[in-house]
């Protein structure tokens, strides 16, 4: 069985969010924007790298070993 729990957010923050939502879950609403914000994250990212690195450096870090980010959650 699944376990829910209650997050307090303000009145306008809830109607805002079942306007969005829709007739969506809320639990799938909610992981859909976390998961559009980390691929929109990651894209900006990329493009921004894009902007700063030349194509000499791309290609070489395209051939690199993949580096250990060292983990944690954030």
């Amino acid at each position: 069985m699944k376990e829910y729990a209650t997050i307090s957010v303000l009145k306008d923050v809830k109607e805002m969010l079942e306007k969005e939502k829709g007739d969506r879950d809320c639990s799938d609403y909610l992981l859909s924007l976390v998961t559009e914000l980390k691929e929109l994250k990651a894209r900006i990212a990329f493009e921004e790298l894009r902007r700063t690195l030349d194509p000499e450096d791309i290609e070489r870090e395209s051939r690199s070993p993949a580096r250990s980010s060292g983990g944690g959650l954030c």
